[in-house]
């Protein structure tokens, strides 16, 4: 390719960056915004002085050979580690531990390893909510924030946002905007306890079919973690969805209850305890169209809804929509 484009990449979680990393090795000029302060999306770890706790994607695993052979490379660079946890799962009669042969891969030593990795030479505009987009008189792309700044001008933008938030930016072309419409999300609460002493129990990770949860996982198992004894909680997407506005406190003291029932002990008082909800925890069907485009419009959509959740997913897509872009298969 003999012309190079300035692109603006509006999303810097997993796709975004899998997206601004094809590019950029391809040479072109890539800008990432994102509204939140660093990179990584639902790869997102909270720093606390009791421990590092992923609080959004747990591990990810590792089918594509495009992607096993990126992750090989993660490795190597010391963004990820393997995790092995001993895993049960808790139904309606009982805890039992699961037979397993998953290999789970997750950030060493936090989640947000992996995207800070990947963010190295790339620039971010963090903290800049992007509220709309608009082609000037030469079919370039301007951006505009929450705040009324003008981005650009970019010559392509991939936009890298969970479903509903890419709707509003996708106006311009009309079947985009269509498909992402049709993309529910489901959301998800997530509770980050520490204890002063380790729990008596065995369980490092727990699938969960009964009552509120739907996850559970010892955080401090994970390679590289260092301090308290620490663990996640997950709610499923339909009690999330009864409680999208419920207080933060009922929130925790519900599912700090179900905790303890599940893993079938009396839970002592955590000494930290963080509540966050998410409000795009994940699609709620299953799409495979890889990225979707408009390439007369110079725009491009990408992200994990659109391959049917999951990390590796996200990547992919981000990788497809930056192929795409380039005119590539």
């Amino acid at each position: 390719m003999t012309h190079m484009f300035k692109i603006a990449i509006i999303g810097a979680g997993m796709a975004g960056l899998s997206a601004a990393s094809a590019l950029t090795e391809a040479g072109h000029s890539v800008v990432l915004f994102d509204k939140s302060r660093g990179s990584g999306g639902r790869m997102s770890t909270k720093r606390t002085e009791s421990g590092d706790l992923d609080m959004g994607a747990q591990y990810f695993t590792a089918r594509d050979h495009h992607f096993r052979n990126a992750l090989q490379t993660w490795i190597a660079n010391g963004w990820v580690a393997e995790w092995t946890p001993r895993l049960f799962l808790r139904n309606e009669d009982k805890l039992s531990e699961a037979p397993d042969d998953q290999q789970r891969y997750v950030g060493f030593p936090r989640m947000t390893s992996l995207s800070r990795g990947l963010l190295e030479g790339l620039e971010l505009v963090s903290q800049t909510r992007i509220d709309s987009l608009e082609q000037d008189s030469d079919n370039r792309w301007e951006l505009k924030d929450d705040n009324g700044t003008v981005h650009g001008p970019f010559d392509r933008v991939v936009v890298a946002t969970p479903a509903p938030q890419a709707v509003p930016l996708l106006a311009a072309a009309g079947h985009l905007e269509q498909a992402a419409s049709q993309v529910a999300m489901q959301p998800g609460w997530t509770l980050a306890l520490a204890f002063a002493e380790p729990l008596d129990t065995a369980v490092e990770a727990c699938f969960v079919r009964v009552g509120a949860l739907d996850w559970i996982s010892r955080n401090s198992s994970k390679p590289g973690r260092q301090g308290l004894d620490t663990w996640v909680l997950q709610s499923n997407p339909r009690w999330a969805m009864g409680n999208l506005e419920t207080d933060k406190t009922e929130i925790k003291r519900h599912l700090l209850g179900e905790f303890a029932d599940v893993l079938g002990i009396d839970v002592p008082q955590p000494v930290f305890e963080h509540a966050h909800r998410w409000l795009y925890a994940r699609s709620e069907g299953a799409c495979n169209w890889g990225a979707l485009a408009a390439p007369e419009k110079g725009l491009y959509v990408c992200g994990d809804w659109c391959l049917g959740g999951r990390l590796e997913n996200a990547w992919l897509s981000g990788r497809q929509a930056a192929h795409t872009l380039m005119g590539r298969k």
